[in-house]
């Protein structure tokens, strides 16, 4: 006979194949029942869970079995029925900055170098952190060379109804603001620091961000007054840093990685765009940007390597079309490497330490 303790106890050992560590730890598992013929489990995740499902279901079904043959039952007369779904919450930011209102974790994606590729990989994680069940959405963060309205095909400008906050757009299922859509694409941006700030600072704070488990924020590229401001004010949960194997790129984006360490932000993870060429007519792959230099980077400052993306035309093809490679080619081998990526993020998001403020009344002190 098979109990309910059995099972919960050999689920709770379970390693979560894209964490590592056991769904008990992770306090994954909830509603084991056994009645008669019949075994179900809950295992709910705190990372977007859509492609991820599939592979835990397959682990805690091997676990289930496992414990029905062990009782001397038979295994294809059980009825196992295995439920995987998500809970995203808010995890914590530098000290001393409030969370924002219907946005629970802030991602920025930074490189320290302009021309990497940081905006079509931040708009490709974003696209594949909603592709895997989460509510997304992308703030262009870079005044001076806003990207964010081409690469996601999105034009118009921002709906106001109070007169005092700007809606979202709204683009491939993600809520999207961005400079780019208050001026024109010829208007430069001709801007000292302190408005540049000021503008940051209103998109932010005055778009109406509707319960968003992550907003991506597309940084500018360099390490000064304005990055050190936004890092400063703006509650980040993590930071993403986007090079190519070029030691050129390297030398800035270690720059932008020790800007962040400097605010308390935690580094989630290193990703080397532009890593491999290959020939569309002959197939001869060629480092054009080197080899390696992400690694060694992630080596020296013992973060993590998030992964390695292409330099590949399609990439750059699908982004000016207003319609990144994760949504132009979901089946394709560079959609499942921005998955890839995307999810390693959200599992390193999901290890750190879960926001508590809401919890903490107010107290206020008043004259009596």
């Amino acid at each position: 006979m098979v109990s309910q303790q059995s099972i919960e106890a050999a689920v709770a050992a379970v390693v979560d194949p894209h964490t590592g560590g056991t769904l008990g730890a992770a306090k994954a598992v909830h509603d084991v029942r056994v009645e008669g013929g019949r075994i179900s489990v809950g295992i709910t995740v705190g990372y977007p869970s859509v492609s991820a499902a599939p592979a835990l279901r397959a682990v805690v079904s091997d676990a289930v079995s496992a414990v029905v043959a062990a009782a001397g039952g038979v295994v294809s007369e059980q009825v196992v029925q295995i439920d995987v779904d998500h809970k995203i919450v808010a995890h914590t930011v530098q000290r001393g900055v409030k969370l924002l209102p219907n946005v629970k974790n802030i991602i920025a994606v930074a490189s320290g170098k302009g021309g990497v590729g940081k905006s079509t990989t931040a708009a490709n994680i974003a696209l594949a952190l909603a592709a895997d069940g989460a509510n997304v959405g992308v703030l262009d963060a870079d005044i001076y060379g806003p990207s964010q309205p081409l690469l996601l095909g999105i034009s118009g400008q921002p709906e106001t109804i109070d007169g005092k906050s700007m809606e979202p757009m709204v683009g491939h299922g993600l809520q999207v603001n961005s400079i780019g859509f208050l001026v024109a694409q010829d208007n430069p941006m001709v801007w000292r620091g302190p408005m540049v700030s000021s503008a940051l600072d209103q998109l932010l704070n005055q778009t109406n961000w509707k319960d968003l488990d992550y907003l991506i924020v597309d940084m500018p590229p360099g390490t000064g007054d304005i990055q050190l401001t936004l890092a400063q004010k703006v509650p980040v949960t993590g930071a993403v840093i986007v090079t190519t194997p070029q030691d050129l790129a390297l030398l800035d984006a270690r720059k932008g990685l020790k800007m962040f360490e400097k605010v308390g932000i935690p580094i989630l993870g290193i990703v080397e765009n532009m890593s491999i060429h290959v020939c569309s007519n002959c197939g001869h792959a060629e480092p054009i940007f080197g080899t390696g230099g992400a690694a060694k980077m992630c080596g020296d400052y013992d973060v993590d390597f998030l992964g390695a993306l292409p330099l590949d035309m399609a990439i750059r093809e699908q982004a000016d079309a207003g319609t990144p490679t994760v949504v132009a080619a979901p089946e394709g081998t560079i959609a499942a490497a921005y998955r890839d990526i995307a999810r390693r993020i959200a599992v390193s998001v999901a290890g750190k330490h879960r926001d508590m403020s809401a919890k903490f009344p107010t107290i206020v002190v008043q004259n009596t």
